[in-house]
């Protein structure tokens, strides 16, 4: 009785760790099928759904990638699962490609459309500045009031601005500078070179303190993002 016993004992636990087995080898096989199917999910968005959401599709990514990684030392036939894994990495990195390309061009043309806007706000809409930023229009007549409005637009919206913002006015102020001084032997009246030089007077302090709160803004929110 006692072995017989033993031996119902022994047939339970060997049924009990089948059942287990299986339940495992399942959930293996099922993360695998989930991260293959993740993959051609990913591939089949559009292009401009992944540059959207890519931060979110790659942390998503990262987590079935463990689990079917994980499932293989289980799985019999790993090196069958392995292929699958291996195939939608291949393809996984295809897409990656592709959509931290378009992220990046996506955000070449906000920038860009950002630094059109703010020129136009700070020397008049349609005002071409250039890479070279030569200010060829500005001259002796309408230099004063290319300062005036620069100044004015800047003390106006100067709590909206970026730090990138600042990088480009402090740019565009240095290279009309430069222009001032081509235009003072073009004739420039001692009268609107006073006026400029009040201007100037007014806006570099300004500017600095801008400039020096956005970067410790930078700083902080940096902080706070890697804690």
């Amino acid at each position: 009785m006692k072995n017989l016993k033993v031996m119902l004992g022994a047939a339970v636990v060997a049924v009990a760790l089948t059942s287990c087995k299986d339940e495992a080898k399942m959930t293996a096989e099922k993360n695998v099928d989930t991260y293959v199917v993740y993959v051609d999910s990913v591939n089949n968005l559009d292009a401009a759904t992944k540059a959207k959401d890519w931060e979110a599709i790659q942390a998503g990514y990262e987590a079935r990638l463990a689990e079917a990684e994980a499932a293989l030392a289980t799985l019999e036939n790993e090196a069958k699962a392995k292929e699958r894994i291996d195939d939608s990495k291949v393809k996984y990195d295809g897409v990656k490609a592709q959509a931290e390309a378009e992220a990046a061009k996506q955000k070449q043309t906000e920038a860009a459309a950002s630094g059109n806007a703010l020129a136009d706000s700070l020397f008049g809409a349609g005002t071409v500045v250039g890479n070279d930023m030569t200010f060829a229009w500005v001259n002796k007549d309408n230099i004063l009031s290319v300062y005036q409005n620069f100044y004015e637009t800047f003390k106006t919206n100067k709590d909206s601005y970026s730090r990138q913002d600042l990088d480009k006015i402090k740019a565009w102020y240095e290279a009309l500078d430069s222009r001032k001084n081509t235009v003072e032997k073009e004739g420039l009246t001692s009268s609107d070179n006073n006026k400029i030089a009040g201007l100037k007077l007014k806006f570099a302090p300004s500017f600095k303190w801008e400039r020096m709160t956005a970067k410790s803004e930078e700083n902080k929110d940096a902080k706070e993002k890697a804690n």
